[in-house]
């Protein structure tokens, strides 16, 4: 089998990672990086001795398949483009800047007969791969995730380039069409909401709260789930798996805690190692990025559908519109005026605040 031909189309640091990954990968040729920067294109080629083109368009007729990874709202004009030219497309994360361009996308990419893959990359993180039977009906999730501020990707809030990965995880537990959506967020530094939290509720009665801040000193990937075959603690960053397994006598509500433990006040120990056994599972550390990229090469060669397809990116970006919509309605005073709605809302004055300094000034005069 001949080797596929792909090429990078964006060379800031993730497009960098991508092409040196793309190395690694089995069957796979590197043969293009695309910029329209020229410091960029060159130290591309310092790295990575292949040809660089500052237009995409240029590369399509050489190339079988493209990493898109330029900023997000170029990402519908270029995987369009690939995809129209027959060519098969991985984009990164999120798939479009708004759910009916990611959902256009992939409709075109499945009437084509196209490879199309999402970076949603938490999906091959090895804490959540390990989940198995605990991801099976899930019905409460909780999940922060928090970076210090990135200096890059401020194309989108936090919505877009943090809580989609959870929101992409959640989305991938239920097939159930989402009930309603609540959500606040605001904007401290950028023009996008830097901080937010949304509220989530399925038809199958899953429930899922999101929290994402790109303003925190310290940096958190952590998930909750919670399920009819017990309990998951994910930290994506280690990463790490502790699962919490239920007896048989709480599953089924006949537990009865003075009965079954020694002492109510000291029984936490004995309650996690006979009613909620808990297990941490080792982890072998691997390489997402590398996994994905692995991910996309075999799929194109045998038309299985990625584990991240199109149709799954696009449901992320819709879902999060609705979350962004929430942010932009919300409300922060009952009598909110239209400057105090919104991430962009401007904070009122503490009353405090202003009793204070009249009395100061009474005081002075």
């Amino acid at each position: 089998m001949s080797r596929l031909r792909i090429a990078v189309i964006g060379a800031g640091h993730l497009g960098r990672i991508h092409a040196k990954l793309l190395q690694q990968v089995d069957g796979v040729e590197l043969v293009a990086v695309t910029d329209p920067f020229a410091q960029a294109r060159a130290k591309v080629e310092e790295l990575f001795s292949v040809p660089t083109f500052a237009d995409y368009r240029e590369c399509i007729p050489k190339i079988d398949a493209a990493v898109v990874a330029a900023p997000t709202d170029l990402h519908a004009e270029i995987a369009t483009d690939l995809l129209k030219a027959g060519k098969h497309a991985f984009v990164e994360k999120p798939l479009a800047a708004n759910g009916p361009d990611a959902q256009r996308i992939a409709n075109l990419a499945r009437s084509r007969n196209l490879t199309l893959q999402v970076g949603h990359v938490e999906r091959f993180n090895p804490a959540f791969a390990a989940l198995e039977d605990l991801a099976v009906d899930a019905k409460y999730v909780e999940a922060v995730r928090a970076s210090r501020f990135p200096g890059r990707c401020l194309d989108v809030g936090v919505v877009m380039d943090l809580m989609i990965h959870d929101l992409d995880l959640v989305l991938s537990l239920t097939n159930a069409p989402v009930r309603s959506v609540s959500a606040s967020g605001m904007s401290v530094i950028s023009s996008h909401e830097d901080i937010a939290e949304t509220r989530i509720e399925f038809e199958c009665g899953l429930v899922a709260n999101l929290k994402a801040s790109r303003l925190s000193p310290t940096p958190a990937r952590q998930m909750q789930i919670f399920g009819a075959n017990g309990f998951a603690d994910i930290d994506f960053g280690k990463p790490s798996l502790t699962s919490v397994c239920p007896s048989a006598s709480v599953v089924d509500r006949t537990f009865d805690l003075d009965s079954e433990v020694e002492n109510p006040l000291v029984c936490a120990d004995q309650i996690f190692t006979e009613s909620l056994k808990c297990v941490t599972k080792e982890l072998e550390p691997r390489n997402a990025i590398l996994d994905e990229l692995h991910d996309f090469a075999i799929s194109i060669q045998t038309g299985i559908s990625p584990a991240v397809n199109g149709d799954a990116g696009a449901r992320a970006v819709i879902v999060a519109d609705q979350i962004l919509d929430s942010i932009k309605k919300r409300t922060w005073y009952r009598d909110s005026s239209t400057t105090e709605v919104g991430p962009h809302a401007m904070v009122r004055q503490r009353i405090e605040s202003a009793s204070r300094r009249a009395g100061q000034n009474r005081r002075a005069a």
